[in-house]
């Protein structure tokens, strides 16, 4: 895809984005008053940017690789008994084993202070709207799309059927961190919802929520809460660069490791 391509494609899909979770913020919103141009939007713009002309095409290389890597030492038998499954038990079997994974190397990028330098772009975030979900260091999407997707390149997925499954889960993510509070009930304990990841983003770093797209991981190792009113703050306890290439840069650079705040 050359550059103009891509240029267009941003646009197109940031239209969307702009006429799919806009008017739902507005009819549900999280936190009533918070408006589109709200404190930092043009960061996140800058991330949202960053992810769709740059940062993409890197994390899907990476993917490749791993996929490629993963070909010659898994062997051809185990996919092909796989691949004879029905198709909506292949379907649970990912799902499940994706969301078991995600789980874990999320709360590790909690406790670990390695992983933490980069996740901690990620939390930075002072106003959670579908523009914020785009504050992404682009290694910690790295580790969190190969982590994600680790079961189905296992199990013998196509590469078409894993970009399918990114492009959902991308999806996804935006939905979580809206500025949105679904009225869902008794569902919010089977499905996510944007309260869930809205608590995850509390000033508390270790404040929980840490599933996808079910809370069920949360519900088994105890990590669940849903207060039934939003965060009063959401960001980090840290000091960190307000701008793109601070935040882009300073992870990288040599220093001790974050201590749990």
């Amino acid at each position: 895809m050359n550059i103009t391509n891509t240029i267009e494609a941003t646009g197109l899909s940031l239209l969307f984005l702009l006429l799919v979770f806009l008017p739902m913020e507005k009819v549900f919103p999280a936190k009533a008053g918070q408006k589109l141009f709200r404190p930092s939007w043009t960061l996140d713009l800058c991330f949202f940017l960053g992810q769709y002309v740059l940062w993409n095409s890197l994390v899907i290389l990476a993917l490749s690789y791993l996929n490629f890597w993963l070909s010659g030492i898994i062997p051809s038998g185990f996919r092909e008994s796989v691949s004879s499954q029905s198709w909506w038990l292949q379907v649970i079997e990912v799902v499940l084993l994706s969301d078991l994974l995600v789980y874990w190397a999320h709360r590790l990028q909690h406790k670990v202070g390695f992983l933490w330098r980069f996740h901690k772009v990620h939390h930075s975030a002072e106003h959670l709207d579908f523009l914020a979900a785009h504050r992404e260091h682009p290694l910690d999407s790295i580790y969190t799309v190969g982590i994600i997707n680790l079961p189905a390149l296992v199990l013998g997925f196509p590469m078409e059927a894993v970009a399918g499954l990114i492009a959902f889960r991308g999806s996804w993510a935006i939905y979580i961190h809206s500025n949105v509070r679904l009225p869902i009930g008794p569902l919010r304990m089977l499905i996510g919802a944007p309260e869930l990841h809205h608590w995850h983003h509390d000033l508390d770093r270790n404040a929980g929520n840490y599933a996808n797209i079910s809370p069920l991981m949360d519900i088994i190792f105890g990590t669940y809460i849903c207060p039934d009113h939003e965060p009063e703050h959401f960001g980090i306890k840290e000091d960190f660069p307000k701008n793109y290439v601070g935040q882009l840069l300073v992870p990288l650079l040599p220093s001790k490791d974050s201590k749990n705040k």
